[in-house]
Order: structure tokens, then C-alpha cells, then sequence
């Protein structure tokens, strides 16, 4: 199944965020809001936040301020 258009400018969004395995809370709050800004978020926006949380608590992607 293909990303939806929102799906893939959040995937990208994910992506360079993470590309050296740190992601500021600025750059997070990007992303929440921009899986946020239809009001809606799909069960492919879910499941690259859950991707996204997953790196964080292993620990792959550290959050830094």
C-alpha cells in the first residue's frame, strides 16, 4: 500500500530529523504537529509515530533540548 500524501511528507519529515540519530523537541513538536494539522491521523501517519517513538525508547534516536 502506498503512503498517503500526508503519510510521505511526514515519513520525510521523520526522516531527516533522525538522519544522524538525534532529534531535538523542536524537530519532534514538527512532526506532532504535522501528523496533527488534518485533525486526523491515519493508521500510516500511527504507525511512523510508532516507528519514530520505538527509536526513541530504544534508544537509536536520542532526544536532545
Amino acid at each position: 500500500m502506498a503512503l498517503s500524501e500526508h503519510a510521505s511528507r511526514l515519513r520525510i519529515l521523520i526522516e531527516k530529523a533522525i538522519e544522524d540519530h538525534l532529534i531535538t523537541r523542536a524537530e519532534f513538536d514538527s512532526i506532532m504537529n504535522m501528523a496533527l494539522e488534518d485533525g486526523i491521523i491515519d493508521s500510516q501517519e500511527q504507525a511512523l509515530l510508532d516507528q519514530l517513538h520505538e527509536m526513541i525508547e530504544n534508544k537509536s534516536v536520542k532526544v536532545i533540548p
